[in-house]
């Protein structure tokens, strides 16, 4: 009997999987990347660059940031959903999940906190995005086309794959130390403790107290994971986009 009934437990676990962790994943990744990279380009030229082999590293930089405040800000749902339901596949067993579902979330979150409920944590996802758009979208742009201006490398998939893997490794470095903020002041014990005694007051004050008392060093404790976690991300993120723009007609970046 237990035998017949392994199966279907196997499968509800596996459909319960996807719909707490994966598909959650999955739609924010879609709208967020999609939205902050796709939308790079066209904001560059509203920057006046004109001329991709030339264009001035700030206004990159200025277009990258806000590229991803724009997909960030726009995917901020999917962020919380996903979170919310992240949360919930930790709930002890007998503890009935407040949700079913991404969509069931989705409507039941708006319905009960209406739409700023939905956007509630935009500022710090904002704010790590416009970082982290900031520095990977420009630095895979620049470090291409100064490769091809000096004749090192072709277009193709060589180069994209060397300048993804630059873009990756600047991308950890750049947002390493926002993600150790994060984490603390996240982590801190805040429960019936007033402002004042707690470990960190805000962001900028962990950032004060973790440089004055571990250094620059402590600003990059869990960078070796981060960047085995943002380095392959980029890579084949970019190395699609190429290939998408390429079967679409579109120049390379």
């Amino acid at each position: 009997m237990d035998r017949d009934r392994t199966p279907i437990c196997l499968r509800r676990d596996i459909m319960h999987v996807c719909c707490i962790r994966i598909t959650p994943a999955l739609v924010r990744e879609a709208s967020y990347s999609s939205i902050r990279i796709g939308a790079y380009e066209p904001i560059k030229h509203l920057f006046g660059a004109t001329d991709p082999a030339h264009t001035p590293l700030y206004k990159k930089i200025a277009s990258g940031a806000t590229s991803g405040a724009l997909g960030s800000w726009i995917a901020t749902p999917t962020d919380l959903i996903r979170v919310r339901l992240q949360a919930e596949a930790k709930l002890e067993q007998g503890q009935q999940p407040r949700y079913r579902g991404f969509l069931h979330a989705f409507t039941d979150i708006a319905k009960a906190e209406g739409l700023r409920g939905l956007y509630r944590g935009t500022i710090p996802t904002v704010q790590r995005a416009m970082i982290l758009t900031a520095a990977q979208v420009p630095t895979y742009d620049h470090t291409k086309h100064t490769m091809l201006n000096l004749g090192l490398m072709n277009e193709g998939l060589k180069l994209h794959i060397f300048s993804s893997m630059v873009a990756g490794f600047v991308a950890a470095l750049a947002t390493s130390p926002v993600d150790v903020i994060k984490t603390r002041v996240m982590n801190q014990k805040i429960k019936d403790l007033p402002v004042e005694q707690r470990a960190y007051k805000g962001s900028l004050d962990c950032l004060l107290k973790t440089v004055k008392s571990e250094g620059l060093y402590g600003l990059y404790k869990g960078f070796f994971p981060n960047w085995l976690r943002i380095g392959p991300h980029t890579i084949i993120s970019f190395i699609l986009f190429e290939q998408l723009r390429r079967l679409a007609g579109i120049d390379p970046i």
